[in-house]
């Protein structure tokens, strides 16, 4: 899901960098003070997007079939990409990550709000993505 030379490691390298600057030191028992570790950043800014992602996924699959959005998720591109493009179109990673979770047939489940409120709720308090 992600664009362009960005990967998930510069996104988690960079959440690192500003959660500790946000939370500041911990001071020890002994009284220095160290920066704050991994495990007590408790944020995954790649989990967020990916499930933000799918939920923006939704929206777009309940809008009529004439509207522009809707037209460019399911238009599928002839030919053959130029040098330095992406080699997926988002849709295919969107699809990987419902592969990935055992979500099949989501084109279903998304059109029954409910019901796909309940799946992106239930992916925002879950690793896996």
């Amino acid at each position: 899901m992600m664009h362009g030379p960005i990967k998930i490691k510069h996104f988690r390298i960079f959440e690192r960098r500003i959660l500790r600057k946000i939370f500041g030191p911990v001071q020890n028992e002994v009284g220095s003070w160290r920066i704050r570790m991994i495990y007590e950043l408790n944020a995954d800014i790649v989990r967020l997007i990916k499930s933000r992602g799918i939920t923006w996924l939704g929206h777009v699959m309940w809008m009529n079939d004439k509207r522009t959005r809707k037209k460019i998720l399911e238009w599928k591109p002839m030919g053959t990409r130029i040098k330095g493009r992406r080699r997926k179109r988002w849709i295919i990673d969107i699809e990987e990550d419902m592969q990935r979770k055992g979500i099949k047939r989501w084109r279903k489940q998304c059109k029954e709000r409910a019901e796909w409120k309940r799946l992106n709720e239930k992916d925002e308090t879950r690793r896996g993505l």
